[in-house]
């Protein structure tokens, strides 16, 4: 394929850029059309090369009590199990009396790597400038601080052969990547002046200074089944749980089921799920071994869910409710703060996760989890808007299920009609 047609991409008009990818990608006449009819021009302003929208799917989890607060909190995802598994996880935690969330601090780190440096004399140095390091950073962002945040502190950390200062940022409301970044760099280059060698300048992801912590309690009669007691669920809960601390291979999957509910839920608010994911993953692994990010203990009456994870999450800035949908989510959730944004959403991944083990523990994660993709799978076949639920059904009633199957009876629901 010829690639000069890429050259100066960015730019070019949404349309001009549309035709070019359908020319020399070979789109179908139908593909071009769909690249035209998910086109928005807000999005066009926010990343580079745009050529169309991506949708998600949008729903909401329910019956989420944190803090004795019930919440609707909007949730983005494509995978159709989710949802059903927050609100069933929520469900059975509210009726024993829902989440307790503990205040989150806010401190997002910025570090300013140095190299070629003595660590003594660069701490001596920033000792001795402390106050002009803090007033450097908050002299770049100047509103944090009247509102009561901004720079607080900083640490001097030897990381391998370089240095490591780290400007300790109360971000208030923000997520605060961009601030953060903006106020590093204004230290780097006051150290600088005074002939450090920087390296670079950037915020860090590893939220150790916003972690959030919740527990929960479960009652043995919300994890009864109909054929499992109450408490035979809660003891095979607990075990798994002790699985996930000790087998990093179960500890992966235990934690992707707790952050399939906290990316969704942070996808709809507007916030960087990326950043978020990164942080817990590392949060996973800090004493050396990767271990779950949550534990499940038996107690007298049923299980204790405790969850701890770096959360930095806010309610303004960045892309945070420039869409008109992330602006209807927060309308929806009726969150108003970060601290609470925070809460609702590690809630959502603890509910998520208890969900996940309880039908690990019973009926297998499959049960329930194939019955809710026989929808996608009747869609992928070609079921149209009044075909799905029929074949759903059908799909439901034979014991092996794959695309011929799903086709065949497809095709045998259309004769019958």
């Amino acid at each position: 394929m010829r690639n000069d047609w890429l050259k100066g991409l960015y730019q070019k008009s949404v349309t001009e850029r549309q035709r070019l990818i359908a020319k020399y990608c070979q789109l179908t006449l139908a593909e071009e059309q769909t690249l035209r009819d998910q086109t928005t021009s807000i999005n066009n302003e926010l990343i580079e090369n745009y050529v169309m929208d991506y949708q998600l799917p949008e729903g909401v989890a329910i019956q989420l009590k944190v803090n004795g607060q019930h919440y609707v909190v909007p949730m983005a995802i494509e995978e159709p199990s989710v949802i059903a598994a927050a609100c069933n996880g929520a469900k059975r935690i509210s009726a024993s009396g829902g989440f307790q969330a503990a205040p989150q601090t806010r401190i997002v780190r910025g570090q300013v790597l140095i190299s070629d440096a003595d660590e003594q004399q660069f701490s001596e140095w920033c000792q001795k400038n402390r106050e002009i390091i803090l007033q450097v950073a908050n002299d770049a962002h100047p509103s944090m601080k009247k509102r009561g945040a901004g720079a607080k502190n900083y640490q001097v950390r030897r990381t391998g052969r370089f240095l490591s200062l780290d400007i300790l940022i109360d971000v208030d409301q923000a997520m605060g990547a961009n601030s953060v970044n903006t106020m590093a760099e204004a230290v780097g280059e006051y150290c600088q002046q005074h002939e450090w060698h920087v390296l670079a300048a950037i915020l860090s992801n590893y939220a150790v200074d916003a972690v959030q912590t919740l527990k929960c309690l479960v009652h043995n009669g919300e994890l009864a089944t109909k054929k499992m007691t109450g408490r035979q669920v809660a003891e095979r809960i607990a075990e798994l749980s002790e699985v996930a601390q000790a087998d990093p291979y179960r500890a992966v999957t235990h934690n992707k089921g707790i952050m399939n509910g906290i990316d969704a839920a942070v996808i709809a608010s507007g916030n960087d799920w990326r950043a978020v994911e990164a942080g817990a993953h590392a949060y996973a692994a800090r004493d050396g071994q990767y271990r779950g990010l949550s534990q499940w203990r038996l107690v007298d009456n049923g299980l204790e869910g405790m969850l701890t994870i770096p959360l930095t999450v806010g309610v303004v800035g960045g892309s945070i409710k420039l869409t008109p949908q992330s602006k209807v989510n927060y309308q929806i959730s009726q969150i108003k703060n970060a601290q609470e944004l925070s809460a609702v959403i590690a809630s959502v991944g603890l509910a998520q996760n208890l969900a996940a083990l309880r039908a690990l523990a019973t009926t297998g994660i499959q049960s329930g989890h194939m019955k809710l993709q026989y929808r996608s799978l009747a869609i992928s076949v070609g079921a149209n808007t009044n075909e799905i639920e029929p074949l759903t059904e059908l799909l439901r009633t034979v014991p092996k299920v794959d695309t011929t199957v799903a086709k065949q009876l497809l095709q045998q629901l259309r004769k019958e009609q």
